[in-house]
């Protein structure tokens, strides 16, 4: 869905409010876990990673690196980068727009964390390791299509180094690791088979698209799509704008993420979001908190109010209900307005 060298504006795309804001939340916090979108066919799941890649500010690298090491941040760097910095080595530094990698259907877990070359450890005492996927995903985006048809393990590990910045592969006593950060985003047709609940439950955030239904809206998706193909530099230079507006809330809202501060209030009612909403475990609750921090961030506010709370549950529970059979997503939305109207001390009548 992109022209040479042009690709589709994230904010020139038709609806989908909750699948681009849970997209916006990871990019400024990559620590939510990353999102699973849930939906059929042809909702502009792909078109919109591609969008919020190009979406993002530009990054500075190590040049010759695997791993795209940020230059600035030693902390983070790769073992060689380290060495190499010791050496007292002066690295090249280049600027580049964030990757998409794509994880290839049915890919082995070689291919997704790399191989170790055992026999060369041994030989020669040194450690020459083939990058894998997560390598090349590290400070990017890592877009995972019909998660649900790859193996178990597979997500796992996905969902490891999502979840912890780091891969480390291990062979017979020999352990590399290297960075693995990225912003994962699975994709879904439910109609095609679910995830287990305990990997759905490790997903940061969850939304469910789907068509519009909306006449205008339809018309409205055609109409930029037509003219996006028919012109597509002239059709991106209408929206940068609108993208460089969100690109500087993007930046914005990174730098105030860390001075957001939350309630006791607002953790009490996230509490009994998670009561009343039937969730299990306590990462559902620790997902709201982070989410409608970020939701705060973006909205370049210091404090969580009950609105942020109220979007943030409604990311952070679609995948974690306990849900009756065939009951219709959307049903949840309902409870949680209704629990957050609860919440003033003056509404007792409905108890």
């Amino acid at each position: 869905m992109e022209h040479k060298n042009t690709t589709y504006p994230f904010t020139a795309i038709v609806g989908q409010e909750k699948m681009k804001n849970a997209l916006i939340l990871n990019a400024i916090n990559p620590k939510l876990g990353g999102v699973l979108i849930r939906g059929e066919k042809g909702t502009a799941k792909s078109t919109a990673v591609r969008s919020l890649a190009a979406l993002l500010p530009e990054i500075e690298v190590i040049a010759d690196c695997k791993f795209g090491c940020n230059p600035n941040e030693r902390a983070g760097m790769c073992q060689e980068c380290v060495n190499r910095l010791e050496h007292g080595e002066e690295l090249p530094v280049e600027k580049r727009r964030i990757r998409v990698v794509e994880l290839p259907v049915g890919s082995t877990e070689d291919r997704v964390v790399g191989t170790l070359d055992i026999e060369h450890a041994i030989k020669k005492g040194e450690k020459r390791f083939e990058p894998g996927v997560l390598a090349q995903a590290n400070r990017g985006i890592l877009y995972v299509d019909e998660v649900n048809l790859l193996d178990d393990h597979t997500v796992d590990v996905l969902l490891d180094s999502a979840a912890m910045g780091v891969n480390t592969v291990e062979r017979e006593g020999v352990s590399y690791s290297h960075p693995a950060e990225f912003i994962l985003i699975g994709t879904m047709n439910p109609e095609e088979g679910e995830l287990r609940p305990q990997l759905l439950d490790r997903f940061g955030l969850c939304v469910h698209i789907e068509g519009i239904a909306d006449l205008e809206q339809r018309v409205e998706v055609v109409k930029r799509r037509a003219s996006y193909d028919e012109d597509p530099a002239g059709f991106q230079k209408t929206w940068e704008e609108e993208e460089e507006k969100l690109r500087e809330a993007v930046i914005q809202a990174k730098e105030l993420l860390n001075k957001v501060t939350i309630s006791d209030d607002m953790l009490y009612l996230i509490a009994r979001i998670a009561i009343d909403m039937n969730v299990d475990g306590h990462r559902a609750d620790i997902m709201m908190m982070k989410a409608s921090k970020t939701l705060a961030a973006l909205n370049g506010r210091r404090e969580v109010l009950e609105e942020d709370v109220q979007s943030a549950a409604d990311m952070a529970l679609q995948h974690r209900m306990r849900r009756k059979p065939f009951q219709k997503p959307g049903v949840e939305e309902e409870k949680i307005a209704g629990i957050i109207s609860h919440n003033h001390p003056h509404s007792h009548e409905h108890y």
